[in-house]
């Protein structure tokens, strides 16, 4: 399989089947995800706010990779990252990284965070290797605003 067939463009809500499909192809997308910010409705809404800052890696018509990144103006989150399982190690993951770092530059965005599970060794080893260091001097702090989104851990 050759690594330079397939193009990296900006996500749309046409894509939602897609992107989904892909979420549920790995174990560590599948239990990042919850029943509303995740549904059509709540990517739909993500992608209305952050238009020009969400890709998805395409080959041959299908997609094999996304990334979800957003701002409010100061700082920038990845809110989902997955390549396929079968797609690994191609250096897709770090053209979107790229892609998403660009345009949240463009937008004037001087600095991002994300947000990886802690027993995820894998996608832990990716963020180090893209120059995203672990912060160990802050809390993260959750509340849910919904009845039907997990608080967390």
């Amino acid at each position: 399989m050759n690594k330079e067939n397939y193009i990296i463009r900006v996500v749309t809500i046409d894509d939602y089947d897609a992107i989904f499909e892909l979420w549920n192809a790995s174990e560590q997308s599948r239990r990042a995800l919850n029943p509303v910010d995740d549904t059509r409705e709540g990517i739909d809404r993500y992608l209305k706010r952050n238009p020009n800052t969400c890709f998805a890696a395409v080959m041959d018509g299908k997609i094999i990779g996304v990334i979800l990144t957003g701002h409010d103006g100061r700082r920038a989150i990845v809110h989902h990252m997955c390549v396929h399982p079968d797609y690994r190690r191609m250096g897709i993951a770090g053209r979107l990284v790229s892609e998403a770092e660009e345009a949240l530059k463009a937008e004037g965005i001087q600095k991002i965070f994300g947000l990886v599970f802690k027993d995820n060794d894998t996608a832990n080893d990716f963020w180090e290797s893209q120059g995203y260091s672990l912060r160990t001097n802050l809390n993260y702090r959750n509340k849910s605003l919904n009845e039907r989104i997990p608080a967390g851990e």
